[in-house]
């Protein structure tokens, strides 16, 4: 099946082809003809899968006939988090550009003047995150009853970001004649109840079975003990063919040092985390998509929904608490069709966690004990700069005679290892939080035109 065959318009095949893809994806061969035939829709759909797609191509097809008013947007697009907001409106851009179509993106972080002005004009799509559209609403700065069509995107993310309310009040004000469509990776039954209430008759497509692992992820978990994790880590960045690499950790503090001792090595390490600001991560972002570095730390902040290309290895340095952000995370690779490595590394203290993620994909992970006592096998001197790890600078190297008379110096006994922390039950989520907060502009993205 191609493009051509879903009933797209010449000009939006023009853009598709051109962006450098033939053929759909599941989710978007059986999503967007529904779309066109002005259905309600749930999609069930792991990241990864062209999602994204699969709603922006067909919508910017039906907001072709029509023109927008000033304050009341035709369509309406939820999103969780402001980088995902920003990627769905690179998407736009990216399809739409045949169409004069116009678009704001209504988020945190940027001057809530040059929003109101870009919602002044009229748009066709407004792209936004629940608070900030809230707070603009209550201000009688939007208006709500022009919008036939709304997508809510990433539902399960909003659940655990204490959205749900917020949404729930936001499709009260939509006119009760209009099209919804619902995308989550995952089904629990707070989403299955928002879409008994707010969708009519809607089609339901599934393309993977909720919560399941990629297939083209190779995971593995490495045993290891609470003081062996970075060592562990350091001989899989060295031993695998990593080109780039995304490593999760729990806690942002621990994002913070790991990143720190990473750069010490030699490593070309960056970091993402929620107590940075919006400018500093997204740079921080455009210097990992670009390869300036090639190791990401990162907390969940980033963990859903952020489609970055090529990401060869993803390494959970701690075991995700919740088994969901285990399906999240890993989906940073294996995208698009490609293969990935997913590594986690699990002390005895991670057992609960690591058989709550196995119960909830169906699937056993391959396991393998890690040995701080073995050492890498030598290597030549000449192989010294081509087998370096990945993201580290190579280093000469200088061959040094012994002298005969020197005495034998003793191994140095390891005295800078701090004790392992103690594990916390049900531990405060690191994730982005409500939408409000973010200082300094975000790049782009305001009233856009897309002719």
């Amino acid at each position: 099946m191609s493009f051509a065959d879903l009933g797209l318009s010449d000009e939006l095949l023009r853009a598709v082809n051109e962006s450098g893809y033939t053929e759909p994806t599941p989710i978007q061969a059986s999503a967007i003809p529904s779309v066109l035939m002005m259905r309600d829709l749930i999609g069930i759909a792991q990241t990864g899968t062209g999602k994204t797609a699969s709603f922006v191509l067909p919508m910017i097809d039906i907001l072709a006939h029509g023109r927008s008013r000033a304050r009341m947007p035709r369509s309406l697009i939820l999103e969780p988090t402001r980088e995902l907001a920003a990627q769905v409106a690179e998407n736009f851009e990216k399809y739409g550009k045949y169409h004069k179509l116009s678009m704001a993106l209504l988020i945190g972080g940027v001057s809530m003047t040059d929003q109101q002005k870009a919602l002044e004009k009229g748009v066709d799509v407004l792209i936004a995150t629940p608070g900030r559209l809230m707070d603009l609403f209550g201000r009688g700065k939007i208006l709500l009853n022009g919008c036939s069509l709304l997508v809510i995107d990433e539902a399960d993310r909003m659940l655990d970001m204490g959205f749900i309310p917020d949404i729930e009040e936001i499709c009260t004000k939509l006119p009760k004649q209009r099209q919804t469509l619902l995308f989550s990776a995952t089904m629990p039954p707070p989403i299955k109840k928002l879409a008994d209430k707010f969708l009519t008759n809607p089609k339901n497509i599934e393309v993977a079975r909720p919560a399941s692992a990629n297939t083209n992820i190779k995971q593995m978990l490495v045993k290891v003990g609470p003081r062996d994790k970075r060592e562990a880590l350091r001989m899989l960045l060295s031993r695998d063919e990593v080109t780039n690499a995304i490593i999760f950790c729990n806690r942002k503090t621990t994002v913070r040092e790991l990143a720190k001792q990473l750069k010490r090595e030699g490593y070309r390490a960056g970091e993402i985390h929620g107590d940075m600001d919006q400018p500093a991560r997204l740079a921080e972002l455009d210097l990992f998509k670009t390869g300036t570095v090639n190791i990401l730390v990162a907390s969940d902040v980033a963990a859903r929904g952020l489609d970055i290309k090529g990401v060869s290895h993803v390494f959970n340095f701690d075991a995700p608490w919740h088994p969901d952000d285990y399906v999240h995370r890993i989906g940073r690779t294996g995208r698009a069709g490609a293969t990935g490595t997913a590594y986690t590394l699990a002390t005895d203290e991670d057992a609960e966690n690591i058989a709550n993620i196995e119960k909830l994909t169906g699937h056993r992970i391959e396991r393998f004990t890690f040995d701080p006592k073995a050492k890498p096998a030598p290597r030549a001197a000449d192989e010294a700069d081509d087998d370096a790890p990945a993201g580290r600078k190579p280093r000469a190297r200088r061959e040094r005679a012994p002298r005969e008379d020197a005495p034998r110096a003793e191994a140095p006994t390891r005295t800078d290892r701090k004790p392992a922390e103690p594990r916390r039950r049900e531990p405060p989520r690191d994730d982005d939080g409500p939408d409000e907060g973010w200082n300094g502009p975000v790049p782009g993205f305001l009233g856009v035109s897309l002719g």
